[in-house]
């Protein structure tokens, strides 16, 4: 059915608008960390396997980091187990770390590269213990109350290093990367690493554009509910100070602020809820979310 003379100029207009965003970002790697709602409802997740490939085929370099916590946490109520959390980081004992393997290196990142296959994409998946490219050490974390102490959080990772060699090879060979946020320590054993930290510090490591960060909210929001946007680094800095970003936000503006601190030219913490907000964010006027820069 032929479009209606509005309709087409609506089109025509969002098309050429992204042209500008297409030549400014052509060749430039894309860090997105793949989580929340967008993962588990089904239009949502056909329509950022879709927004991937059509990053890839206009010449980015989409690579994906992808959480999983609702099916770990589903995975640990099935064999009778309460996922805790302290500082918005999963505390991970041995079976856990199992659970956790199982999940995001298994059943979770073979459909994620199942979905952008299927859009005609070609997607690898890996965990950082592939090539051993992200090399891990145990994370502890200080008590908030008694500062001259810390928590044994188990076998939660803190990154050493990334080699970001596996990644331009599969790069050079026009695959997607999809990325477990699993580690590997000196001795070869498993840790538990939260996503939006991998995706930020690899961001930082292959010296991309953007990193972008899925959540389940319309972006950071101050202590009235509303939306903050265009945010530099001293402010985040503030915001933190003052106890406006507490809880799972924090490791996600602690990794944006990281990666813009180290070279990435902008991070934007985005509505994984809005249906192809991964295409609004990177090639049209309209943000969806909150953007932080270094200055």
């Amino acid at each position: 059915m032929p479009l209606s003379p509005s309709s087409a100029k609506d089109k025509a207009r969002i098309l050429a608008e992204a042209l500008p965003y297409i030549q400014r970002f052509h060749g430039k790697t894309i860090v997105i960390k793949y989580g929340g709602n967008a993962m588990v409802e089904e239009n949502l997740k056909q329509g950022f396997a879709r927004d991937v490939v059509l990053l890839k085929l206009v010449g980015m370099n989409p690579v994906v980091v992808h959480g999983g916590g609702p099916q770990i946490n589903d995975m640990l109520k099935r064999i009778g187990k309460q996922g805790e959390f302290i500082q918005g980081m999963r505390v991970t004992d041995a079976e856990t770390m199992d659970m956790v393997e199982m999940v995001l290196g298994g059943l979770v990142n073979k459909d994620i590269v199942n979905l952008i296959n299927r859009q005609g994409g070609h997607a690898v998946g890996l965990t950082g213990k592939d090539g051993g490219f992200i090399r891990a050490k145990k994370m502890l974390m200080r008590d908030r109350e008694k500062t001259d102490e810390w928590i044994d959080i188990g076998q939660v990772g803190e990154i050493e290093s990334i080699d970001p060699a596996l990644i331009a090879l599969l790069e050079t060979r026009d695959f997607i990367p999809v990325i477990a946020p699993i580690g590997v320590g000196e001795s070869g054993e498993s840790y538990n690493i939260n996503a939006d930290l991998v995706a930020g510090r690899l961001a930082s490591v292959l010296g991309a554009e953007k990193l972008i960060l899925l959540t389940n909210t319309p972006g950071v929001l101050d202590r009235h509910g509303n939306l903050l946007t265009g945010l530099t680094a001293q402010r985040v800095d503030e915001l933190f100070e003052d106890g406006t970003i507490s809880g799972g936000m924090m490791p996600k503006i602690g990794s944006a602020l990281d990666a813009v601190k180290s070279g990435v030219k902008s991070c934007h913490i985005i509505d994984g809820r809005v249906e192809h907000g991964l295409l609004l964010e990177v090639l049209t006027d309209a943000g969806v979310g909150t953007l932080i820069k270094a200055s």
